[in-house]
């Protein structure tokens, strides 16, 4: 035992130099890092089940675009992305019945129109007018109170009759017209009147009657109805 001690108060250096080295080898195995706790195991399963319901889906495109055809994308994606990838639209394309903002889904149908065939579209199916009804076929008694009820109904037929004459002469400004007095131009429905109104607070006033033409749906042959009675 003092032979031990003797060796070691003579290596005194060395002993402690090794005794330096020693701790730091356990330092360098012992594992500090913290241990996985399950929030972490949730963020990995989100992750995995998002990339789960986002599949691939196969969609469409035709119509006025530059490259029509059917495309594969991500069933994140919408349809401005579908349109992109198939050249992007082309000069004469109409999209304001169009969602572009739409999510894709698998076997969708993504049909452009045309300016052109919009403008067939709202020609061949003009906003309804209904007539007006009338009581003509319906026979009454010749009591005083029908005679005065014929009177009134009459008297304010013969008012609206004026009051249609009197629109019917009147120019309408197609810079500050009303929706109600746009729609008593020929040719000229409640979807039509609503996309003047929109053209003029997007793109300013008309600086001519021409213009007019610029709105999506009015053609030159509704141009030709409605020229005489139109100012700015």
């Amino acid at each position: 035992m003092n032979n031990i001690l003797n060796k070691i108060k003579e290596n005194k250096v060395e002993v402690i130099f090794a005794g330096i080295i020693l701790i730091i080898l356990l330092f360098l195995t012992v594992d500090f890092s913290a241990p996985e706790t399950n929030d972490n195991k949730d963020v990995v399963v989100e992750k995995e089940t998002d990339k789960e319901s986002v599949k691939e889906v196969k969609v469409d495109v035709k119509g006025a675009v530059n490259k029509p055809g059917v495309y594969t994308l991500k069933s994140d994606k919408r349809v401005i992305d579908a349109i992109n990838m198939a050249g992007g639209l082309t000069g004469e394309a109409d999209t304001s019945l169009i969602n572009l903002s739409k999510k894709l889904t698998d076997e969708m149908v993504i049909d452009i129109y045309t300016k052109a065939e919009m403008q067939d579209q709202n020609q061949v199916c003009p906003p309804c007018e209904c007539p007006e009804l009338s009581d003509a076929c319906i026979e009454s008694s010749s009591s005083a109170s029908d005679v005065s009820e014929n009177d009134s109904e009459s008297s304010k037929e013969t008012t609206k009759e004026n009051s249609k004459q009197t629109n019917t002469n009147k120019k309408i400004s197609i810079n500050t017209g009303t929706l109600e007095e746009l729609q008593t131009l020929d040719g000229i429905g409640e979807t039509k009147a609503k996309a003047i109104i929109g053209y003029r607070e997007t793109n300013g006033a008309f600086k001519k009657i021409e213009e007019i033409k610029n709105v999506s749906g009015i053609g030159d042959s509704t141009y030709e109805k409605i020229k005489d009675r139109i100012t700015i």
